[in-house]
């Protein structure tokens, strides 16, 4: 994950990012009063989903490159993913858990999560660190 000292957002920050900025486009806010007024940002939201853990491969959902937006309007949260195969098992399991993962943001009042398989996953999609650990490229 990028910091605030000078690293440049990984490939799934900015694909995030640009998920989550509004309709204008370039330069959008990425962070949003929430529930309370406490602000919602797309780094929070990509640190909870961090932690949804792909059982099988051992690797999270950032990492492999599943997560294919965030969006954020006040403190309601739309997270729109995917999984490496349509027949894949544990679907439901994924919902649940970015739906409480997320929840659990400071700011957030709701979590919609919606899978999708348009575009197809392909192994592009993940980062260096994950294509390494599973031995592609």
């Amino acid at each position: 994950m990028s910091d605030q000292q000078g690293q440049q957002p990984t490939e799934q920050e900015q694909q995030a990012q640009g998920a989550a900025a509004p309709a204008g486009g370039a330069g959008a806010p990425t962070q949003q009063p929430g529930a309370g007024g406490v602000p919602v940002n797309v780094e929070e939201v990509m640190d909870a989903l961090a932690n949804v853990i792909d059982p099988e491969l051992g690797l999270d959902f950032v990492e492999l490159g599943l997560i294919y937006g965030v969006e954020i309007d006040g403190g309601d949260v739309r997270v729109t993913y995917t999984l490496t195969t349509p027949g894949c098992p544990i679907g439901p399991h994924v919902a649940a858990q970015i739906e409480e993962l997320v929840g659990e943001v400071e700011g957030v009042a709701s979590v919609q999560s919606e899978l999708t398989f348009t575009p197809a996953w392909t192994p592009e999609r993940m980062s260096e660190d994950a294509k390494f650990a599973l031995g592609f490229g």
